[in-house]
């Protein structure tokens, strides 16, 4: 089945040629095989066959399917809440946690008939870049053990990209679904922020985080992030759509098209070898008549430390409320007062990376630093969202490498914070700007997953999901 869209899938179903129990025993006999090696998934849904046979049961009896996803195994981060089962989101702190309700977009999918197969490996508290800072260990790349799969969804990705599931999902602070599907070769997608639900995934950063869907193709891409969009009255940064942002996925005529190419890209830092398939595939599109040009894009270089001054201030707000009190008791002994609860608590609860970022959010914030670092990355901010602003008036699509590198081993950047900083370096620019972006993979450089990120127009996921099928077509060698 792995070669089989969602919907051919249903096809299938409606056929009597499959159905979703036998799909969903597949997908966990791979889990069973590979699981142990690659360390995607965490924890199991006991009752995945269960909900299979209730799917088979109605399209049976119906002869219809019951919902977008009906039947179609689906994985999900860690840090999304799903009643019944563990949500550790990578942490000590939160190991034995079992949240008495569920995300939004968990009640969306199973309205839609999709089945929860599990939870996936995340960096701790989706801090990283590549599901090394997990307490439960690091996932590893399909493609080469000894290699990250990204971050901090790497769980998520490595597990669409092994087959152990169809679609999952992810979430995206700056880059955290589109970096690690580029390098586990799979489409991965940040959606325009406030067009899903934020509901019931724990937080990072507010004003940055954004669920995102990872799958094999556009096609299920699309179709999933159908099922999830749309206005929660339980997040008052959701937003209403109306009929402009349905989301056909036909492929286009790149011959109408002007694609802006930040010429900011192309310095220090990014792979020869990344350099050249990028540019490579840039000609390709230019063939078939779209016109890429060179654009400056002046606040660029600041992007990466906004980001990080803006997501620490915001995440070490969020994670205050892990005090060993009301979240992340961890069986602690010889506590003789409540400070040392909170002490020792978030002392042996908390991972290096999380710690690190939690003083740092909360340096910026300080009294006299304040103005200094988090109102000026503000103002920074705000100077990149004019930017896009005025790139999409004359443009389409902004284009850009996924990542500057290709995945890199086990490792090798764990110590380094700031090279590891820079593996965000072309994604956050969406984040900072709430602007929908995608990656999707463009083929492999020494047999590793190569992906291209492109950014679209606030809300425009329409647009974006026939340009990038068309790339996908254009991969495939298909007619376009």
């Amino acid at each position: 089945m792995n070669n089989l869209n969602i919907n051919q899938i249903h096809q299938k179903f409606l056929q009597g040629k499959l159905s979703a129990l036998e799909l969903t025993r597949g997908c966990l006999k791979v889990i069973e095989k590979k699981n142990k090696q690659i360390n995607a998934f965490l924890s199991l849904n006991d009752k995945a066959e269960e909900q299979a046979k209730e799917i088979d049961e109605i399209i049976k009896k119906e002869q219809r399917i019951p919902g977008l996803l009906a039947g179609i195994p689906v994985a999900v981060k860690d840090n999304i809440l799903v009643k019944g089962m563990p949500c550790t989101a990578g942490s000590l702190i939160l190991k034995n946690y079992y949240p008495v309700y569920e995300a939004e977009v968990i009640k969306k999918l199973r309205q839609n008939g999709a089945i929860i197969l599990g939870k996936t490996n995340l960096d701790e508290f989706a801090m990283g870049s590549s599901t090394e800072t997990s307490f439960f260990g690091p996932t590893k790349n399909p493609y080469d053990l000894q290699r990250v799969p990204g971050g901090s969804s790497g769980g998520s990705a490595a597990a669409v990209s092994s087959n152990m599931c169809l679609v999952a999902l992810g979430s995206d602070t700056g880059g955290s679904v589109r970096q690690p599907a580029s390098f586990c070769g799979v489409v991965g997608l940040k959606p325009t922020y406030g067009r899903v639900s934020r509901f019931g995934l724990i937080a990072m950063a507010s004003s940055l985080d954004q669920i995102g869907v990872l799958a094999k193709n556009i096609q299920d891409t699309a179709l999933v992030l159908r099922a999830i969009e749309g206005k929660d009255e339980k997040d008052e940064t959701s937003l209403k759509l109306d009929s402009s942002t349905q989301i056909p996925v036909r492929a286009m005529d790149l011959g109408n098209l002007k694609i802006a190419l930040p010429k900011e890209i192309f310095s220090e830092g990014l792979e020869d070898k990344i350099k050249e398939k990028f540019l490579g595939f840039i000609k390709k599109i230019e063939k078939r008549g779209a016109k890429v040009e060179k654009v400056s894009f002046p606040y660029l270089e600041y992007a990466l430390s906004c980001y990080y001054l803006i997501m620490s201030a915001e995440a070490s707000s969020n994670l205050a409320r892990y005090d060993g009190i009301r979240y992340g008791g961890i069986g602690l002994k010889k506590i003789k007062n409540l400070e040392q609860i909170y002490l020792k608590t978030r002392t042996q609860g908390f991972g290096d990376e999380v710690k690190r970022r939690i003083i740092m959010g909360t340096f910026v914030l300080s009294r006299g630093f304040q103005e200094k670092y988090y109102l000026k990355a503000v103002r920074i901010r705000d100077q990149i969202k004019q930017e896009f602003q005025k790139t999409f008036s004359k443009y389409d699509f902004v284009i850009t490498p996924t990542s500057p590198t290709l995945p890199f081993k086990i490792g090798e950047r764990i110590s380094d914070p700031l090279a590891m900083y820079l593996s965000d370096i072309y994604t956050v620019p969406a984040n900072l700007a709430g602007l929908p972006a995608l990656s999707q993979p463009i083929g492999f450089i020494d047999k590793l997953p190569v992906g291209i990120q492109i950014i679209g127009n606030w809300l425009k996921e329409n647009l974006l999901f026939s340009f990038s099928q068309t790339l996908e077509n254009l991969v495939l060698d298909k007619t376009i």
